[in-house]
Order: structure tokens, then sequence, then C-alpha cells
């Protein structure tokens, strides 16, 4: 028996690094074990075989999940520590989207940042939506995976982390991974002529080491994602100006939606908070009751 930790996902079959650094090829013990990439697991070598067997999933850290198409919870990723959300140019940037991706990271009590992508296409990056993001805290880059700008500095932020890279289909995070290895490691593939919307090009979650220190998750890309929450305020502590403005509501179980004296409202209509922001925690107050009722 060996520890190990899964560094590719292919549906009941994975690929392994063993302690020593050995990779190999493993399937699953049973129906119940259900590994992701980034979990640490034990494993076994299967007599007269190559494959490994995996027998057990250590207590993960940290769950990056989401509701199925059955109202179950499905866990994406384990054990990151660090979130890169990644929108661009084209396909045009889903802000909902990312919010949902960065609730996740807060729920996870995990640093993040956002990569705005493409910059080489000569579209201006949206400053408004960038520096709402920074002034909130979160490290802001536009970068181009294509002409390498703004690649050193989002290499840093990886530096010593086990970073999981997210976003829609599309908007070049294998090409971004790409770009700091200097080789193709990933797959990627263009922009849809007519929907100009992205295909999904990573099939399957992978884990690669980074040059220096640190390591990243490239995860498949998404038309969608909302997190699965167990409850409301579970959605509120995912954006970091409502759950600090939450402190000076009337109500200790404040909503932040139609309660009087709600300190939420009274900053979003001053424009302390972003009205689009908000708008986005209403959408995951809304999913998240629909997945408590069955209705997701």
């Amino acid at each position: 028996m060996q520890h190990a930790t899964v560094i590719t996902t292919f549906s009941r079959r994975m690929r392994l690094r063993l302690a020593d650094g050995q990779e190999v090829d493993a399937r699953i013990k049973g129906k119940r074990v259900k590994p992701v990439c980034g979990d640490e697991v034990e494993a076994e070598p299967i007599q007269g075989e190559t494959d490994w067997l995996i027998t057990r999933i250590a207590k993960r850290r940290t769950e990056l999940t989401r509701p199925n198409m059955r109202g179950q919870v499905e866990v994406l990723a384990a054990n990151m520590n660090y979130m890169l959300v990644v929108a661009a140019a084209e396909p045009a940037a889903d802000w909902f989207i990312v919010d949902r991706y960065l609730c996740a990271a807060e729920v996870m009590e995990i640093g993040a940042a956002v990569a705005y992508n493409k910059i080489d296409l000569g579209v201006a990056p949206p400053a408004d939506e960038l520096d709402t993001y920074r002034d909130i805290g979160y490290d802001v880059i536009a970068c181009s995976a294509e002409s390498g700008d703004g690649i050193p500095e989002l290499l840093r932020l990886l530096e010593d982390r086990l970073a999981i890279i997210v976003g829609q289909s599309g908007v070049g995070k294998s090409s971004i991974i790409n770009r700091i290895l200097g080789f193709d490691a990933q797959r990627t593939a263009e922009i849809s002529d007519k929907s100009r919307e992205g295909r999904h090009t990573t099939v399957n979650s992978s884990l690669i080491a980074l040059p220096g220190s640190g390591s990243i998750i490239d995860s498949p890309g998404v038309r969608d994602y909302a997190p699965a929450l167990d409850s409301s305020a579970l959605a509120a502590r995912g954006f970091r100006e409502i759950h600090e403005a939450a402190a000076g509501c009337r109500f200790t179980n404040c909503r932040h939606l139609r309660e009087p004296g709600c300190a939420v409202k009274e900053r979003c209509e001053n424009g302390v908070i972003s009205a689009r922001r908000y708008q986005s925690y209403k959408r995951i107050v809304n999913l998240t009751e629909q997945l408590s009722e069955g209705r997701y």
C-alpha cells in the first residue's frame, strides 16, 4: 500500500503520482470510492498487471463542488488552496460565472484571482468590472497567453500553491498553462466561428507541476457553474463585500433581499456595493433554495 496523488482523471480510471515521483495508471475499488484530481489516496499494485488499485481517499482539505442534474453534490477537484478564475474578450465574459467561482473560493476559505485573458485581441479590458474585483481585494491581472503579457505575474501568484484554473470554455485556460510551461502540455481549440462560444477542450482534469514551485489543476471549461451550498447564509459568506456589510444589518438572520434595515441593500443603493455583484448574490441564493427544495 502506498500514498499517492491523483493527477489525471478518466472517468473511473486515474493516473497517480506516487510518493517517489513515479506515475502509474490506476483503477477504483468499488463504487463508493470516487477520487477526483488533487485527491490524496492509498493505492496498491495489482498482481500481474501494470495498473494499480485505489482503495481509499484521504480526508480532503478543500472541495470544489457543484450540484449535478439530479440535484446531488458533485466534487470536481480537491485539496486546492488557490483559485484562478479566467475570463476573456472571446467568448464574451460572463461575470456571473466569475462571481460563482469566487463564491466557491470564499466558502472554501482559499485565495483567488481574476485573470482577463486575450488582451492581444485589441479589445480594452472592462476596467469597471476588473476594478470592482480589485476594490474587493482580489488579485487581478490582464494577460495574453498568445503574447505572454501578464504571464510572469500570474506565475508569481501561483508559486508554492496548489491552484485550480477555472472559467468558461474557450477563455484560454489551457493556453495560459502552455505559455507558463513553455510547451503544449494541454490541448487547445479555437472559438467556434458560428456561435463565438468556446468548445470544450480539457476532457479530464489534470494536475500539472509548474516551473519553480507550485502546481495547478486544469479543469474542463464550462458554459455555466454554480457552487453547491447548504444554505443561503453561505451565499452571503461567498461575497466578501456583502459578508462585511452584513454586520450592520438590523437583523442577525438578514438574507439581504427584502428585510428592513439591511445594510447590504443600503450600500448597493449608495453604489458602495456593485449592483451587478448584488444580482449575482441574489441568483446564488435562489439557486441554493432550489437545490435545498429539490427543484434544481
